[in-house]
């Protein structure tokens, strides 16, 4: 996939630009051409020759230079590559990006390009959960910009937490999904629920549950790189919409099943929403007073949307996957639920308070199949999304040519 492939990598600065040399190499030995911008931080890090000796190709580093400018402009150095790679990712230049800023050779090149930019955050954990930068995060992300890590670990700084640079093999891997080209799920089409459902009770109150819709999005937006044509039914959720993808926003569960009917016919359903159990029977139509005391609330069970795609007839997916959040007995409690709603794959996690997974960004999960049950280590939302939707490539691909 990498043969004849054009990167540009910028290195901005942190001691995690040692391992871009790394990345440099087995970018090369796959066949990419690597043309490296390195910043004034990147540089305190890795030498200029260094990288110049691994890539096989002048480095750049100066906005006004007039030589470099003669021989390639920023704009050329960031339109002539299928992808611009951002690794290490500082909070600095992630802050410059979001703001559209361009004060130097790589936060200009990376506002003149017109390719696809994917970013390998590397900082102190505190730096990682300041709202500054989740804020700038976000807007990235509503930008189209694709994102690889940060994992969680020791850090050079000394301390321990999320923020460290995610490992060469796996900044590989995110690029060889980034590069446009054929892909996986070309030509599949895909349907993700995502986020809570809202219940009314009246006007202004209602029933629904603690998701965050991040791991639904995110794989909405892996299908979506894997080049499937996907449809995203998300309840309420403050996660932006995944680059490329089709989002239809509902409140309730009855809104969500109707939109995931007219979505029909997919060859990939995932429900990853937290869709309410139940809802108010009768609604009120104007706000309830408390001097009444507590109101009896008459509730009557939502349609099971896992449970219909899985029994839709000559309209069913080829691949139905359900998700389980349980807090106790979790594998026991997922096999059993496979078997009743009818679905082909259970996806199922621990969403006790213990373990942050409900509005956290990590998840650790078992992918419940006919064949067993797999345990997958913890790991960023993005990377379990990233390998289910990988997964369901190869069923797809597998069911085709059987």
């Amino acid at each position: 996939m990498l043969d004849g492939k054009r990167i540009l990598l910028i290195i901005s600065g942190g001691i995690a630009a040692y391992k871009s040399l790394e990345l440099i190499r087995r970018l090369r030995e796959r066949g990419a051409g690597v043309r490296c911008v390195l910043s004034a931080g990147g540089a305190e890090f890795v030498t200029p020759l260094s990288v110049a000796s691994l890539s096989g190709e002048k480095v750049y580093s100066e906005l006004f230079s007039l030589t470099d400018e003669s021989e390639m402009g920023h704009i050329r150095l960031s339109r002539e590559v299928d992808l611009v790679v951002v690794a290490p990712a500082s909070a600095d230049l992630l802050a410059k990006m979001a703001a559209g800023l361009a004060d130097d050779l790589a936060s200009t090149a990376l506002l003149a390009t017109d390719k696809p930019v994917l970013v390998a955050p590397a900082m102190n954990a505190r730096m990682w959960e300041h709202p500054a930068t989740k804020r700038n995060l976000r807007t990235l992300e509503a930008d189209g910009v694709l994102r690889v890590g940060p994992e969680a670990g020791d850090l050079a700084c000394g301390e321990e937490g999320e923020g460290r640079m995610a490992e060469p093999a796996q900044i590989l891997a995110a690029i060889e999904q980034a590069l446009p080209g054929e892909r996986p799920l070309g030509g599949k089409r895909a349907l993700v629920t995502s986020g809570p459902t809202q219940e009314a009770i009246d006007p202004v109150r209602y029933i629904s549950s603690r998701s965050s819709g991040k791991q639904g999005h995110a794989i909405a937006a892996a299908c979506a790189r894997l080049g499937a044509d996907v449809t995203l039914v998300s309840g309420p959720t403050s996660q932006p919409d995944p680059a490329g993808v089709r989002v239809v926003r509902i409140e309730s569960a009855a809104e969500m099943h109707a939109a995931c009917e007219q979505a029909l016919p997919v060859d990939v359903a995932v429900c990853a929403a937290a869709v309410a159990d139940w809802r108010v029977a009768r609604p009120r139509g104007h706000k309830v007073k408390k001097d009444g005391g507590p109101p009896k609330l008459e509730l009557v069970e939502n349609a099971d949307i896992l449970a219909a795609l899985s029994a839709a007839g000559n309209r069913r997916p080829t691949l139905v996957v359900g998700f389980a959040a349980e807090t106790e007995k979790v594998v026991k409690n997922a096999v059993a639920k496979r078997a009743r709603k009818g679905c082909d794959w259970i996806v199922a996690n621990d969403v006790s308070p213990r373990t942050g997974t409900l509005g956290g960004d990590r998840n650790a999960v078992h992918l419940i199949t006919a064949d067993g049950v797999e345990r997958w280590p913890e790991m960023s939302k993005a990377a379990v999304a990233e390998r289910l939707a990988a997964r369901v490539a190869e069923h797809l691909a597998a069911a085709r040519d059987a």
